[in-house]
């Protein structure tokens, strides 16, 4: 959410930010709704001003015996009780177009986020882990997954197209898996486990960004919540309509949950394996801090995802998002992609990025200095680290071995009573 004042103060730097995303420029158009609704709310309360003024005058006119004027007083007060509703109504719906064309409007980019029109101008940071050498042909983990329990026919006879029954040493890898992100990022880096709704109301997406524009790309049941597309929107919204105390920043959560997204957006791209479902779990990082501290947090969050990658044995690299690759509420966005040497391409595993106060504006998520008494907006940030799908994909592949079976990364092999391999068993 975009402040009107800070718009209003300078419209250039608003609508040249605008541009970095490919937008046309919008100050004229929201200045001159916030001008309309100043003005209407000035009028109205000048008018509720005299209506009072007129109506003590009037009981002082009779009590005169000046009925000439009392008259002409209550004809101007009747004049007025049949405007004054008009404007309120009139100023109302000025207002909620105003609130509405700031809400459409995505955050706009920090000044070192490169610019470019999608993903082919995103540029490299680093690259982390040495791609392995296979002496035998490596298959892709579709072609792997279904002899150790990825049940692709089943899942889709049960629901539907991207959807995958997990089963036998793929779901124990699966859930060994989210269980190491969630003790890595609890112990490691210091954020609190949660175990969060899964259902959500209209007010927690809308701060989160996701609502009102994004809707088709989300899951609403019957009685009008939403399943979350990430628990981003769950962890974030902890602090909504909140005032915090400096001293209780940076605040750090992260969850292990399942996720649902209609992929609205993705017809035709990723239609085999377990890249894009519907219904998949994720290990999310949610940090709230102070604007001071926004910049090292985002580091920090990203490193704890990487952490994860290099203790699983993954080679992958960093990219910082440009502006028209960037999501609605990101300000700067680093991704994390993973090596997989059957599609020998890098593939995202991992978005990590800072809002801002963009998210916090729009759900009035607040704290209050120390020894000060007026309140700022707080940062918020989030990050995956990791999905947990993407990487069992990851860890099939970079550990396939030729005989069809795969190696258990060191790190998962507690989790799963010392196994260290995965044998096929169909």
């Amino acid at each position: 959410m975009h402040d009107i004042r800070l718009i209003r103060d300078d419209p250039a730097a608003f609508d040249a930010a605008l541009a970095r995303r490919g937008l046309a420029p919008v100050s004229a158009e929201l200045v001159a709704l916030d001008e309309r609704r100043r003005a209407l709310v000035t009028e109205l309360q000048q008018g509720q001003a005299r209506r009072n003024e007129a109506s003590k005058a009037i009981g002082a006119a009779k009590a005169k015996r000046d009925e000439e004027t009392a008259a002409a007083l209550m004809a101007e007060v009747a004049i007025l009780k049949e405007r004054l509703p008009a404007l309120e109504a009139e100023e109302r719906t000025v207002g909620e177009d105003l609130t509405a064309r700031l809400a459409s409007i995505p955050n706009l980019p920090l000044a070192d986020v490169p610019e470019g029109a999608d993903e082919d101008d995103n540029a490299l940071v680093h690259e982390r882990g040495q791609p392995r050498s296979f002496d035998f042909a490596v298959r892709e983990h579709d072609a792997i997954g279904p002899a150790i329990g990825l049940d692709f026919e089943t899942g889709a006879a049960l629901s539907g197209a991207r959807f995958t029954l997990v089963r036998g040493g793929a779901a124990r890898l699966h859930r060994a898996l989210g269980q190491f992100m969630l003790d890595t990022l609890s112990d490691a880096h210091g954020f609190e486990q949660v175990v969060p709704p899964l259902l959500v109301r209209d007010e927690a997406l809308f701060g989160t960004g996701q609502l009102p524009k994004f809707a088709e790309d989300l899951f609403r049941t019957t009685d009008g919540r939403w399943l979350i597309p990430t628990a981003e929107v769950s962890l974030t919204n902890i602090v909504a309509g909140k005032i915090l105390s400096e001293t209780e920043l940076p605040l750090r959560f992260t969850a292990l949950t399942a996720c649902f997204r209609s992929e609205a957006g993705a017809a035709g791209r990723d239609t085999r394996g377990f890249i894009r479902q519907h219904q998949f779990e994720k290990a999310e990082m949610v940090s709230i801090t102070t604007p001071e501290q926004s910049e090292a947090e985002h580091e920090r969050m990203t490193a704890a995802a990487e952490d994860i990658l290099t203790r699983l044995g993954l080679p992958f690299r960093r990219m910082k998002l440009c502006t028209g690759d960037m999501g609605f509420s990101a300000g700067r966005t680093y991704d994390l992609e993973v090596w997989l040497p059957g599609q020998d391409r890098y593939r995202e595993i991992s978005s990590c990025s800072t809002c801002t106060d963009f998210q916090a504006r729009r759900m009035n998520a607040r704290f209050r200095p120390e020894g000060e008494k007026a309140t700022r907006f707080v940062h918020t940030l989030n990050g995956s680290g990791l999905a947990v799908g993407r990487t069992l994909v990851a860890v099939l592949e970079n550990y396939q071995r030729g005989d069809g079976s795969v190696g258990v990364p060191d790190v998962l092999q507690p989790y799963l009573g010392g196994l260290e391999t995965l044998a096929p068993t169909r």
